[in-house]
């Protein structure tokens, strides 16, 4: 199975869209389950799994009834506030929910310390008693309370979004991968190859600026532990869907057909139950 494992819908509203910035003119509009078809048709990808952009259950709705809707989006990650003493009869209200497949917020947005809160951990371990992964959205410098908080839910699945973002720009990895390395030591902690490009210089980013960050992930996660996500529509802030897809299928086909699979939607299939 070849999947996206990783990109969202929105209706755009520049009130629930706030973080979209003048700057981000480009992705200032909607986009719909219509938008990205032809584009995994054209990647020849089977399906796609659709992550909230925005933190509300009116958000994991929203995007649970277009998986109703269309059957190649295969999975969502919702999103579900964790600390919320309602959590486990709210967590009822969506057992039947066969796509819903894990659960995000934006926890770059927040201090670190944030989620090592004990009715945040409480929260992961309320999700993960019911089979839910947790992504994990943040920055390099959220990557030592990842740790912690990984270490305090030693059986729960995580995955790191977008390699946590290190600052390809600056062309910055030795800090991101030593921060980053203790987390690829637990065996249930995967990362996705997403977001790489819109932390690279919008207009003059190549694909050499790319590989270093994804030998190093490949390093530490190995194939098994590696999925590709596109970060659509976020991505054509730089550039266009297929350009980073063609990165990702360029850069996995110095693997094994076995390793480009795994990395290529087996991964993603495993760690989400498609």
């Amino acid at each position: 199975m070849r999947l996206d494992c990783h990109q969202h819908f929105w209706e755009y509203d520049p009130k629930k869209q706030d973080w979209i910035s003048p700057e981000m003119n480009r992705i200032r509009r909607n986009f719909r389950a219509a938008d990205l078809y032809p584009l995994l048709q054209d990647a020849k990808m089977d399906g796609c799994i659709a992550v909230q952009a925005d933190e509300s259950l009116r958000e994991t709705d929203f995007l649970l009834d277009l998986a109703d809707q269309h059957e190649w989006i295969l999975g969502v990650v919702g999103w579900v506030d964790l600390k919320s003493d309602s959590l486990d009869e709210i967590l009822d209200q969506y057992s039947e929910k066969a796509k819903l497949v894990g659960f995000r917020e934006v926890l770059q947005s927040r201090d670190p310390q944030y989620m090592l809160q004990d009715t945040f951990i409480r929260g992961i371990h309320k999700i993960g008693e019911r089979g839910y992964p947790y992504d994990i959205l943040i920055f390099p410098n959220h990557l030592q309370a990842s740790l912690d908080l990984v270490k305090k839910c030693p059986n729960q699945r995580f995955v790191i979004d977008h390699l946590a973002k290190p600052s390809i720009k600056d062309g910055e990895w030795k800090d991101w991968k030593k921060a980053i390395a203790p987390l690829a030591e637990r065996e249930l902690v995967y990362c996705k190859l997403s977001g790489m490009i819109t932390e690279a210089d919008w207009n003059t980013w190549t694909p050499a600026q790319l590989v270093p960050y994804l030998e190093i992930a490949l390093d530490l996660f190995g194939p098994s532990r590696l999925m590709y996500g596109s970060d659509w529509p976020v991505c054509l802030l730089a550039g266009e869907y297929e350009r980073f897809w063609g990165v990702i299928e360029e850069f996995t086909d110095s693997l094994s057909a076995s390793e480009k699979a795994r990395i290529m939607g087996e991964t993603a299939a495993e760690f989400y139950k498609i």
